[in-house]
Formats: C-alpha cells, structure tokens, sequence
C-alpha cells in the first residue's frame, strides 16, 4: 500500500478519487438503465423474462418467476446446520438492536383545547433487493428484512438474480426465510428494481426499495426514486482505520483487506501517526494479499484506493477522518472510546482492537446497510425509520383558536394568501362583526 503524507492536497485528492466512484459520476450507464426500466414498466413481466434470459442465462415464466416453498424446503436440506445456526444467532441480535430504534406514536393534550401528536406508521410494502455476481449476501437479507419487520411492514418483498438454471443461492433463501420475506422472485438488476417500482403482473408495487447492488441497480434506483422510496444510492464498500502506535499492524492489514475483497473500486484506508506501524502494515498487506483467495480483487482495489495517510498530530488525523466520512471507521487508538467523542461523520465506527469491521457485517446487531461516498456527512444507517412515516396532528377546540385567529390571518395577508385567511376568519365572522 502506498504511504502518503496527510496534507489537507493529499485529503482532497482521495476525497475526488472516491467520489469518482460515486453511481452519479457513471452517467454513460444511465441511458441503458433507463432503457431497461422503460421497457419492464410498458411491457411488465415480458420484460422482466427477457432480460433475466439476457443477462442471468435463465428462462423463467409466470410459474417460475417466484420461489416456491418447495425451493425454499430443499435450501434448507443445502445449508449446512452451524451455518443455519449462526443464521439464527445473527438475527436474534439484529432484531434485538433495531427494536431499541421504534418511534412510537404520541399526543400532547393542553387544557385550552389544542391537541397535538404524530402518528407513526409503518409501510404498506417494502421491496429488498439482494444481489448476486461476484458474491452472494445472505446477511444483506437479514439487515434489509429485519428493520422492516420490527418497523411492522404488512408485505417484504425480496428480489434476487437466479443461476442460469432458475436457483437462487440457498443460504439466501433461508436467511429470507428466518426473516420472515413474504414473497421471492427471481429477477435482479435494473429490471428488479423497475419491476419493484412500477409493479408488474406477477409482481406487486411496493412503497420503498432497500439493498445494495452492482452500478445497474443503483443507477435504477435514482431513477426510480419519487415513484417510490429508496434507501440511498449506494457506493462502492470504504473502510477507513484510524489508529496510533498501539495498534496492531497484522489486526489492521487484515481489516483493511476485509473490505478491499468486495470489489475492484472498494477503498480501504489507514490513517495513522505512526511510522512504524505504517510501515509494518504495508508488509502485513503484502503477506495477506498473496495468501487470500480474492487477490485479484484485493490488489486492484488497492491499486486504486488503498492509502496509508501518515499524519503529524492526531488532530489532523480526526480531522481527515471527518472529511472522508467512510462508510466504515475503525478506532484502534489507546483511548479509542475519547477519539471517538471527536467523530462527526461515521457511517459505523468501531471501537479497540477485537471490534472488527466484519463483526458489523454479520453480528454484532446494528445495520450494515450504511452511507458510503462521503455521505455519511448527511445520512444515517438502515434502520427501522426507514420503514415508517410519520403524520402531524393537530386538533384545536373554537376555545383555542379563537384568541390566535386574528395572528394567523395577519400573517396569510402578509403573504398574500387571501383564502387562507378567509379560511380562517369565516369562522369567526359573528365575533369580528364582518366578513373575510
């Protein structure tokens, strides 16, 4: 990994670098998304056939399209049982942190006759795509469905590629299972997502989208978005560790290559002031990425993205630390719970030595699903407010409205909004003695 001094140029050079990842810089796609969602939204399941036999190798019709409880039977004679049971234990801790998360209704009551709250309520119906290729993530399922499910979302449905032979990936159709997925089908990319948004003959409508994807996918949900809700639009996977001369170098080579294994335009970025331990972690890179089995992938991605950012002063370091904003921050400090007080803009941030990005991934609870690209600056993980909106309500008696009508009629005429005052002053034209 190359070793660079951090300077405010060198912050601001990654900082463009990463954003050039970003799906809103890869507008030579945009006309074939477009292209695609078009077509599944006039010619539905057509379409959507089509297209799996395109791009996916599979020919599908109306019986095939979605998994059966039979396909679903016969994954779980696939999946291995320890598999299934960490499965289970990753859920129940899942379920556990996002129910912490709930937004409950409330009304504030005053005796002068003003009652006002807001009413929470969770969505109709909520579409999960989770993406094949290079590799599969039955945990995706889990940290998708379960925000949904403890928000109380009365349908979840789950959009996955299939092989060329129609299977889907079987520890994905048993994490979908355990979550509680209502209905899956067998249909990925662009046309999943316009298919989820639009609906089809063979696939419902939903009210929001979730869940990562290839360029394609987020792409269509950009698109999508405003006919539906979505999550974000998600980024290539970032880990960024900030660590000074205590850490260990062979902890953090290997989470940094924990998340350069996603993809060729996955970061990974060590922020240290520590020479030596800089030094050392370069070697450790090099000792791992000849022994792993995504080496390929690794080594591209750190071609490309992978920095060790030397820095004077830890100041300067949290302060690259907040510009960067990474999806996923590690504090292998030895105060790290004092350095993380300083943290502004985190998607995850974890703490010491043993809290390693992939205990995110898969277990320890809280959302994987998180804001990449720098918008961690602005956005927040998945979680269960995603899957609710919320209503104001208002109730005032005569008694309450009376002594304030005149102020709220003032301030319709100071904008020039007549009928709003008229909507106002009409119920008081016996008291005013005239009319609006």
């Amino acid at each position: 990994m190359r070793i660079v001094e951090l300077t405010k140029e060198t912050t601001t050079h990654i900082l463009d670098e990463l954003l050039q990842r970003s799906p809103n810089s890869y507008h030579e796609y945009e006309s074939r998304v477009n292209e695609i969602i078009e077509n599944v939204r006039t010619k539905g399941d057509e379409a959507v056939f089509a297209y799996t036999k395109q791009f996916d190798g599979a020919s599908l019709n109306a019986n095939t399209l979605q998994v059966t409880e039979e396909e679903i039977a016969q994954a779980y004679k696939e999946v291995d049982e320890t598999l299934l049971e960490v499965i289970r234990k990753s859920l129940v801790h899942i379920r556990a942190y996002h129910e912490k998360q709930r937004t409950y209704s409330w009304f504030d009551s005053q005796e002068n006759g003003i009652i006002l709250g807001q009413k929470v309520t969770p969505l109709k119906t909520a579409g999960v795509y989770v993406p094949g290729g290079k590799a599969a993530y039955p945990s995706s399922v889990l940290m998708n469905v379960i925000p949904a499910k403890v928000a109380g979302v009365e349908n979840i449905l789950m959009a996955t590629p299939c092989d060329a032979d129609g299977n889907v990936y079987p520890p994905t159709l048993v994490a979908a299972k355990e979550a509680g997925v209502d209905r899956i089908y067998k249909v990925g990319g662009a046309q999943a997502i316009a298919a989820m948004a639009f609906g089809t003959q063979l696939i419902p409508k939903v009210d929001k989208i979730v869940g990562p994807g290839n360029i394609y996918v987020a792409l269509a949900k950009k698109a999508v978005f405003g006919y539906v809700s979505i999550d974000s639009i998600a980024g290539p996977s970032e880990i960024l560790v900030l660590a000074d001369e205590s850490a260990n170098p062979r902890y953090v080579a290997a989470d940094l290559l924990s998340q350069a294994e996603h993809d060729e335009m996955a970061s990974a970025i060590l922020i240290t002031t520590s020479q030596t331990l800089a030094n050392q972690v370069a070697e450790e890179v090099d000792r791992f990425t000849a022994e792993l089995s995504r080496r390929e992938i690794i080594q591209k991605s750190l071609d490309h993205y992978g920095y060790i950012l030397l820095a004077d002063h830890m100041e300067d370091a949290i302060d690259a630390v907040n510009e960067i904003a990474s999806e996923h921050l590690e504090i292998i400090t030895e105060n790290p719970f004092e350095v993380m007080t300083k943290i502004r803009n985190a998607g995850a941030i974890f703490l010491g030595e043993y809290s390693c990005e992939p205990l995110g991934d898969y277990f320890a609870g809280p959302n994987h699903v998180l804001p990449t690209n720098g918008t961690a600056k602005f956005f927040s993980p998945l979680g269960v407010d995603d899957f609710i909106k919320k209503s104001s309500i208002i109730s005032y008696s005569k008694e309450a409205l009376e002594p304030v009508h005149q102020d709220i009629m003032n301030f319709a005429a100071c904008e020039r909004l007549t009928a709003h005052a008229n909507a106002i002053g009409v119920r008081f034209e016996k008291e005013d003695g005239q009319n609006c």
